[in-house]
């Protein structure tokens, strides 16, 4: 993101700019380190202009690539080849017409002298914040190779914890989407052909038979409106979804819906407590940390949450006092950083708090389909007999009647 600056230069005058940075604490950074004074940083909030939107839209890495770009840069790094001749070797091989191009640019800013996580953190659409000070403190520390080794093992984890959640709600989705879609054809063309058998009778039928008679034909004259107000809405749905208060209200009701909202719960903190513990062992303040992590969780009701805590520690409080406070956070899971904070070893405890997670996770995933399969044949259950007693079981008895 682009930050408007006001500093001051080594001989006392007054710049003014704007500087490519992953955070204001980033941008203030980097003026610092190019002997500037920084007197004001924020964020540029106008609106781009038409290219500058479609390349964000254009240029978006998936974490698929991001995680084979770590894998490979981890492994180069760790056989002691020299960063510069790892990421050409990384260039040269890679197939990423959108990778490509920001593996060059690193390229050329490190050899100019740049920092690696300077380098990255020029690229703040493509890598995270969490990816950006641990190579930071990696680089400060000399444990540069530990650091890239870290950034590529938490992407991978938070990777494959997002493959999972994502496959158990395929079958569901699937099996939802395809009833939806034959449902929607019965009813618009199948449903008026069986209904015409008791309209040309000409006999009384039941209120919920002629209800679907009408439905029926409603849909058979008018099934292309409906379809366009489903699309509308779902658009209309989707747009309030990326806006902040459609993303806002959206993560509190996940929590909500039953067993999928304790799934993504146990999803989200096992992010809390797995990146800040790698954080934590990277030398990251313990308030930066949780910054960090705040954005890294991906749920605006836990986001709230842990920047409370950070503020919290930043006055001289613990992280626990916070957390015991709201009922997203288990007890177990404060009572057990309170231990952590109380013996100093919190990045251990944070690491079997995210082992216990994990291993939750990969229960509820297993078992999601076994749980959702019985409400899935109730519904398409409650359907089929709905228009057997009001449609097919009326056509029989008249049927009957005339034998």
């Amino acid at each position: 993101m682009k930050f408007l600056f006001k500093a001051k230069g080594s001989d006392g005058t007054l710049k003014r700019g704007t500087i490519d940075a992953s955070s204001t604490e980033m941008a203030i950074d980097l003026l610092q380190k190019n002997g500037l004074v920084p007197i004001e940083v924020r964020e540029d909030v106008k609106e781009g202009t038409f290219s500058q939107k479609l390349e964000e839209m254009t240029s978006h890495i998936n974490t698929k690539d991001l995680l084979l770009f770590y894998r490979e840069f981890s492994t180069l790094v760790t056989a002691k080849v020299p960063i510069s001749t790892a990421l050409e070797t990384i260039y040269e091989q890679s197939n990423n017409p959108v990778m490509r191009p920001i593996i060059k640019q690193i390229g050329a800013d490190i050899e100019d002298g740049l920092p690696i996580s300077e380098a990255f953190a020029k690229h703040p659409r493509v890598f995270s914040d969490l990816a950006i000070n641990m190579i930071k403190a990696g680089e400060i520390s000399g444990n540069l190779e530990g650091s890239i080794q870290y950034v590529a093992k938490t992407t991978e984890q938070n990777y494959q914890l997002t493959s999972k959640v994502r496959g158990a709600l395929m079958y569901p989705g699937f099996v939802i989407t395809v009833a939806g879609a034959i449902g929607f054809i019965v009813v618009s063309f199948v449903l008026p052909r069986l209904t015409q058998v008791i309209v040309d009778l000409e006999v009384d039928v039941p209120w919920y038979t002629q209800m679907m008679i009408s439905l029926g034909n409603f849909m058979n004259a008018y099934w292309w409106a409906v379809l366009l107000v489903f699309f509308v809405f779902v658009g209309a749905v989707i747009m309030y979804l990326r806006s902040d208060d459609g993303r806002r209200e959206w993560d509190e009701v996940k929590l909500k819906i039953p067993v999928i909202g304790t799934l993504f719960k146990y999803v989200y903190l096992t992010r809390f407590s797995e990146n800040l513990s790698i954080l934590l062992v990277g030398g990251i303040p313990i308030v930066r940390s949780l910054q960090i992590i705040a954005d890294v969780v991906q749920n605006a009701t836990y986001r709230n949450i842990i920047l409370a805590a950070a503020q919290n520690v930043k006055v001289g409080g613990e992280i626990h006092t916070e957390f015991f406070k709201h009922e997203e956070i288990p007890p177990m899971v404060a009572r057990m950083i309170k231990v952590g904070e109380d013996t100093g070893r919190i990045s251990d405890i944070l690491n079997d708090l995210a082992d216990f997670y994990r291993e939750e996770v990969d229960q509820i995933t297993r078992n999601l389909s076994s749980l959702i399969e019985p409400v899935l044949i109730v519904i398409l259950g409650v359907g089929v007999g709905v228009l057997v007693v009001s449609v097919l079981l009326p056509i029989y008895n008249i049927a009957g009647q005339i034998s």
